[in-house]
């Protein structure tokens, strides 16, 4: 595949950064190809084909970290050594989110609503999901850190069946914040569309910092303790395939798996904080 051949993981883990140009040119081939081929289909077509260009990268990756399972004995350097792929996971998520709010922006707004039509509609449904709550803070804290618990478990789950599967979830969930920035970016350019001059540049890029800023603050850390449970899963699916079930080396891998997954919990709790506390007062 000649995707497959622009990065490997022992590149994507000392060059994190590269995996954030990736992610933009991985989704956008998947936008085009998607919107010539499957014009009607395109929202969700896209999705697949940006997961399907991941999926050798994810499955060397996990070989990889499955590996060091095995030969790392310390616990903190193996977290240390698992970092790593999460850190280059996080550019390929924010290259993707990147990438999809930029086709939403500079599309013509048919095209941006035909190619995002099933994200918008779900932006629709969790917006129109929260009109007229009365719940206090913590209310709200709970329902955010319970949801977000849920798309975790399907992350592990699909990770655990089908070894890259959270991937999927993952792009989605990038195209959907990346069509509710770039929705967001485009509603605030169209306010300030009769502004002209250096005072409307400078408008326009606050709209796009904005945009931006609004979700990266609660977002990155909620993203990361996605792929991190992600991790945990594919880890376990690959050692369920190379070993024996009940052996010294299987326990050390669920041991290590369960760490991820905890940390992973903490972080969503952090990410729910900053999303109820932090956010709402920027914004």
């Amino acid at each position: 595949m000649v995707l497959e051949t622009i990065i490997n993981p022992i590149t994507a883990e000392r060059k994190p950064w590269e995996m954030f140009f990736i992610g933009i040119v991985y989704s956008s081939i998947a936008i085009l190809l998607s919107f010539w081929i499957f014009h009607e289909h395109t929202s969700m077509v896209m999705v697949f084909l940006t997961t399907m260009a991941c999926v050798p990268l994810l499955y060397n990756t996990i070989k990889l970290e499955e590996k060091k399972d095995i030969v790392i004995n310390e616990e903190r350097t193996l977290l240390r050594e698992h970092s790593k792929v999460i850190s280059f996971l996080l550019f390929l998520f924010l290259g993707f989110s990147l990438s999809f709010a930029l086709w939403y922006i500079f599309l013509p707004a048919d095209l941006a609503q035909n190619t995002f039509s099933v994200q918008t509609q779900t932006i629709t449904n969790i917006n129109s999901g929260a009109t007229g709550m009365t719940f206090q803070n913590l209310g709200i804290l709970t329902k955010i850190f319970f949801n977000n618990i849920k798309v975790l478990i399907f992350c592990i789950l699909f990770a655990f069946i089908y070894g890259a599967g959270a991937i999927f979830i993952l792009t989605w969930n990038a195209s959907v914040i990346g069509a509710a920035i770039g929705n967001f970016i485009r509603t605030g350019i169209s306010a300030e569309a009769s502004m002209l001059g250096l005072a409307g540049a400078a408008n326009y890029f606050q709209i796009f910092s904005l945009g931006l800023l609004r979700y990266a603050i609660h977002g990155i850390p909620e993203i990361g303790a996605y792929f991190i449970g992600g991790l945990a899963g594919s880890v376990i699916s690959i050692a369920v395939i190379r070993h024996d079930l009940g052996t010294k080396k299987y326990e050390k891998i669920l041991l290590d798996s369960s760490d991820l997954v905890i940390i992973a919990i903490v972080v969503l709790f952090l990410a729910a904080l900053l999303e109820v506390y932090v956010t709402p007062l920027l914004f």
